[in-house]
């Protein structure tokens, strides 16, 4: 471990605590809108989930207060309100859904205060750097085990365990960043050297090249053999900037970006669900083929934003069901819906403040273990929001991952909370030794 870090002092209780409380009110307002406009009344389940929501948001601001009390106050706030958004979206969809969904928020809020307690300084895990890459890449591979991996849209990553279904790989991504960051802090020094040119650029020693090629063909055995391209995509992007990152040399990204499309190419080749995912980005509002299977989905959800409009038809004035998959995959169609063009913008800026906030924090780390995963974890939610968003617009092919903080499903909420408080912990430094710490005090 590097030298001990003192923490940085305390925020303020009130911006913490305001901001808190503002996240709090957006998502309440969101959530009673929805039902107002679905129902003409009020939510019966008001109550309910208004006390979820303020019981968990203000047990994760009191966490923060005791175990992280240096952390930018507005961190948890602004993926507070994009998870409040997206459970009055859900709640507007299905109301079975949107108990479910308040389930996994506080089973999300407990998880992104148990890990403010277990982690008390970042770089306790840069010693279990190999144990933390294991443990990713099996989850990574699960869902492809017989038995219990389930295949859903041509995709192969969920593993169903009895009554109980999961995609391991949302927590994978966590622990492939946590073991990225750890390893090449590690070898950051010799990936800066360069003996060899090809062309313009001058690339280091073969052997140290072997990560990019080992990264690109994990990403490879991940697109032949779940079929998910948007994985695929995800893991690699975060190696290669990762890597960018530490060594500092552009020619990381260009053999990157060339074995990337390799990749692609490849993948386009082999599966027919990707030659479909990519003839429906290039004819999606064919008139022949709008009405074909796989094509009309990406088509109704342009008629959903467009029937939004500006400002929107209202939470609970539009029709989002109509919109396949909208509470996951589609749920920023959804929103373009009900809150118009206003609203998806007012979403992308959260998600702005998200990472740019996340990639201050890897600025201001004065450890290069901490730098390098505040970096994978804003560049994970970066490169998430981009794909799904990116697809449904059509600035790329349409792909199944979820929105993070704002789509259904209890893997992916869980993980987004564990990957923030990662970033709380990482900005606000070691927690003090006196916060909630059982035993002697050191």
């Amino acid at each position: 471990m590097s030298a001990v870090v003192r923490p940085r002092a305390r925020s303020g209780l009130w911006p913490a605590l305001g901001f808190t409380l503002l996240a709090l009110a957006i998502s309440l307002l969101a959530y009673v809108l929805a039902g107002l406009g679905k129902r003409g009344h009020v939510p019966v389940t008001v109550g309910l989930y208004g006390s979820i929501f303020a019981v968990g948001y203000l047990a994760a601001w009191l966490a923060i207060r005791r175990l992280a009390p240096g952390a930018d106050p507005a961190l948890f706030p602004t993926a507070a309100v994009l998870v409040g958004l997206g459970f009055a979206v859900i709640f507007r969809l299905s109301g079975g859904l949107a108990a479910e969904q308040a389930t996994w928020i506080a089973l999300g809020l407990a998880a992104f205060c148990a890990t403010l307690f277990l982690v008390r300084d970042h770089r306790q895990l840069d010693a279990y750097t190999y144990t933390i890459g294991l443990a990713g890449l099996v989850l990574l591979l699960l869902p492809i085990v017989p038995g219990i991996g389930r295949e859903i849209n041509g995709a192969r990553l969920w593993v169903r365990v009895g009554p109980v279904g999961f995609q391991p790989s949302e927590l994978g991504k966590v622990l492939i960043a946590v073991f990225l960051a750890s390893y090449l802090a590690e070898k950051r020094e010799l990936l800066r050297v360069a003996t060899r040119t090809l062309g313009p650029l001058r690339l280091p020693p073969a052997r140290h090249l072997m990560p990019v090629l080992l990264a690109w063909g994990a990403s490879l055995a991940i697109l032949f053999l779940q079929r998910d391209l948007g994985a695929s995509l995800l893991y690699f992007g975060v190696f290669v900037v990762m890597l960018w990152v530490a060594a500092g040399r552009f020619a990381y990204l260009a053999v990157g970006g060339l074995l990337f499309s390799l990749g692609a190419w490849l993948g386009y080749r082999a599966f027919e669900h990707v030659q479909l995912r990519v003839d429906v980005w290039l004819h999606a509002l064919d008139p022949d083929k709008v009405f074909a299977q796989g094509y009309g989905q990406l088509a109704q959800a342009w008629f959903g934003m467009a029937t939004g409009g500006l400002v929107g038809t209202g939470l609970g004035r539009g029709s989002p069901g109509l919109i396949p998959f909208a509470a996951t995959d589609f749920i920023f169609a959804a929103i373009g819906e009900e809150l118009g063009l206003l609203g998806t913008a007012a979403v992308l800026l959260l998600y702005v403040t998200l990472v740019g906030k996340a990639l201050r924090t890897a600025l201001a780390c004065p450890d290069a273990f901490g730098r390098l995963l505040a970096t994978g974890l804003a560049t994970t939610v970066a490169l998430q929001t981009f794909v799904i968003v990116g697809g449904i617009t059509r600035v790329i092919p349409l792909t199944g991952v979820t929105l993070p903080f704002v789509s259904y499903g209890g893997s992916s909420l869980v993980s987004n909370f564990v990957l923030l408080a990662l970033l709380v912990r990482i900005d606000a430094g070691p927690a003090p030794p006196d916060a909630w710490r059982p035993g002697r005090r050191t």
